[in-house]
């Protein structure tokens, strides 16, 4: 039977949806196995039996984090080499596809990005073009490397559960590898919301919030949402890029999704057009937002926010 391995870095205490749909997409494969990367607490070890995952493979190092993505493909390709994989499931982040690009080349490896879906015979569906267009692909080599969109996939459940054998791969990077070291970590602010690309709901403001976030803010919180952004906002300084959504930011397909003072230009539609349900919020009325919106409301965010907001809050108390 071919084998996927999905690569899981640094889970934390319990799976993302990210990584449970890397499980599912490797489960039509064939046989899913799992590169775990950082801490392994017990109910993520746990959790990835549940998934069907047949085997678990550990780095003999403690101390990739401590470096650049170089050592973390090294660890990769040892362990593409120990289970015999076909087929190697990436985020499509940053570090993501930097990892899938020096695995190509380690493994000689076909290399497939922004993948959306992928078919049980390991064509992949690749969303082109902001989003406009969806194309397919197949890596001819004998492995192929891909990174998946987070929310493209449809989480599902294996038809039986696993206890997943553990074997330790033992990393050995070269000295570039290992050449620029992490030196110091910031721990990022806690806002008590969901995280962006898991979150439900999702309230982002554009270049029409003019520097003030607070009324989104507030709307997310009554929601129990997440904020988001568009570029314009993040690169003008007036909330961080951590927030941002579109091509060149994070992919978002929440249940609701409310734009406020987003013009819907096709980069920012790349990373949230499938929204289940998009309500936008803008003075223009010729915005491409309204295109895609299932509802838009035609005036101003200092006014239509606020009041949501306001009736909101009296409908939960």
């Amino acid at each position: 039977m071919a084998k996927a391995l999905v690569f899981i870095d640094n889970p934390g205490a319990a799976l993302k949806k990210s990584s449970l749909e890397l499980l599912t997409i490797a489960r039509s494969l064939g046989e899913a196995v799992a590169a775990v990367n950082g801490e392994l607490h017990d109910d993520v070890a746990a959790a990835l039996g549940t998934q069907g995952v047949s085997a678990l493979y550990r780095p003999s190092a403690t101390d990739l984090d401590d470096y650049l993505v170089a050592p973390k493909a090294a660890y990769l390709a040892a362990a593409v080499a120990a289970s015999g994989a076909q087929t190697v499931l990436l985020e499509n982040t940053a570090d993501g596809k930097e990892i899938a690009a020096r695995l190509g080349v380690k493994l000689n490896a076909g290399v497939i990005t922004d993948v959306v879906g992928v078919d049980a015979d390991g064509t992949a569906h690749k969303s082109v073009l902001a989003g406009s267009y969806t194309t397919t692909a197949k890596a001819r080599t004998a492995v192929a490397v891909l990174t998946v969109k987070p929310n493209s996939v449809d989480v599902g459940a294996p038809a039986a559960a696993s206890t997943p054998e553990t074997v330790t791969i033992d990393v050995r990077a070269d000295a570039t590898a290992n050449a620029a070291r992490v030196t110091g970590r910031a721990e990022k602010p806690v806002s008590g919301r969901p995280e962006l690309t898991e979150a439900r709901i999702v309230v982002a403001g554009g270049r029409g919030v003019d520097g003030d976030f607070g009324p989104l803010e507030e709307l997310a919180d009554a929601l129990g949402g997440a904020l988001g952004a568009s570029r314009a906002a993040t690169d003008a300084g007036w909330i961080g890029h951590d927030y941002q959504v579109g091509q060149t930011g994070k992919t978002v397909s929440p249940q609701l999704y409310i734009s406020a003072g987003i013009s819907g230009a096709i980069q920012q539609k790349a990373g949230m057009q499938t929204s289940k349900v998009i309500v936008a919020i803008n003075k223009d009325a010729e915005s491409p937002i309204f295109e895609i919106a299932d509802f838009g409301i035609i005036g101003d965010l200092f006014k239509v926010v606020p009041q949501a907001t306001e009736e909101i809050k009296k409908r939960k108390g």
